[in-house]
């Protein structure tokens, strides 16, 4: 019979949700929400087969560019230009303010895909 060594327990930290948050980030709701947008990026050129250069052509800006946003070096891209970027690749992206009734705390921001009858459609929203 092999007796198996006890391995040492190792401490587990539930996270919050955001990565960016739980790494420390000054705004880990607006890094998470670039980090989405650049996601749904990466996914419809994927999804519509581009290299770079044609993927720059139609979002007008250089292939470099292309090539820092598909690889998550998001520093020099605001929300607002990467919701630009998807506009210019034919997608649709709302705006959605709600309210938290009766609560105090700080809302959040977030970006989500969903269903609609346009395949290539991202919401973003901030409650």
């Amino acid at each position: 019979m092999v007796v198996k060594k006890q391995e040492p327990d190792i401490p587990v930290t539930p996270g919050s949700g955001n990565v960016f948050a739980d790494l420390g980030f000054a705004e880990p709701e607006e890094e998470l929400t670039k980090a989405q947008l650049a996601s749904h990026i990466r996914q419809v050129i994927q999804r519509r087969r581009l290299i770079q250069v044609a993927a720059a052509v139609l979002m007008g800006i250089d292939q470099p560019k292309v090539s820092a946003l598909l690889n998550g070096r998001l520093a020099n891209f605001s929300t607002d230009r990467l919701m630009r970027l998807l506009t210019a690749l034919g997608q649709d992206v709302e705006i959605v303010v709600k309210g938290k009734p009766g609560s105090l705390e700080k809302g959040r921001a977030s970006s989500n895909e969903r269903p609609s009858d346009r395949p290539d459609r991202a919401k973003f929203s901030a409650p």
